[in-house]
């Protein structure tokens, strides 16, 4: 079996329960925080809904300077609305899952970087910065949306199992 293949069912289902996490941001909250060090919820639902669009540079680039020398810094594209915030993230998961598809297990296994200013912070197989530095991290800031969606009363919903909102 492929790299690729064995990847693509996580990667489905991690898509999948994202995009029912970001489907529950409403509007009239972005502009929430929970704390002053905090992203808002818009910025956090931003960050989230583009992150798996980062794909197409780690399995087209040899590396990513996010703020290279002497040039603007990276800037996520500018979000509005939650319908935005899913159309994003959509149009990131097919993109993504291209890309993964047609991956060769060699070209999986090739080192990718991604740098700061011209100065590497990491390299790592590809497969490893798919499965890290996309789907893991994808993970981690839907925990966090879903704390956000709870203190502000707002149904979270269910992921690997039950959740108080949805008990099935």
């Amino acid at each position: 079996m492929k790299i690729s293949e064995s990847m693509l069912p996580e990667f489905d289902q991690e898509m999948a329960n994202t995009r029912k996490t970001l489907e529950r941001v409403p509007d009239d909250k972005l502009g929430w925080k929970p704390h002053a060090k905090s992203f808002t919820m818009g910025a956090l639902s931003q960050h989230l809904a583009t992150m798996v669009g980062w794909t197409k540079e780690v399995m087209t680039l040899d590396s990513f300077d996010y703020a290279p020398p002497g040039a603007p810094p990276y800037q996520p594209p500018p979000v509005n609305s939650a319908k935005e915030l899913v159309d994003i993230f959509d149009k990131g998961v097919a993109a993504a899952r291209d890309e993964i598809v047609k991956a060769s297990d060699e070209h999986m296994l090739k080192p990718w970087s991604l740098l700061a200013g011209g100065k590497t912070i990491m390299t790592m197989p590809r497969v490893t910065v798919l499965r890290t530095f996309v789907m893991n991290h994808c993970i981690h800031h839907r925990a966090q949306l879903g704390v956000y969606l709870r203190l502000n009363d707002l149904p979270v919903p269910s992921v690997y199992g039950p959740s108080a909102d949805e008990g099935n």
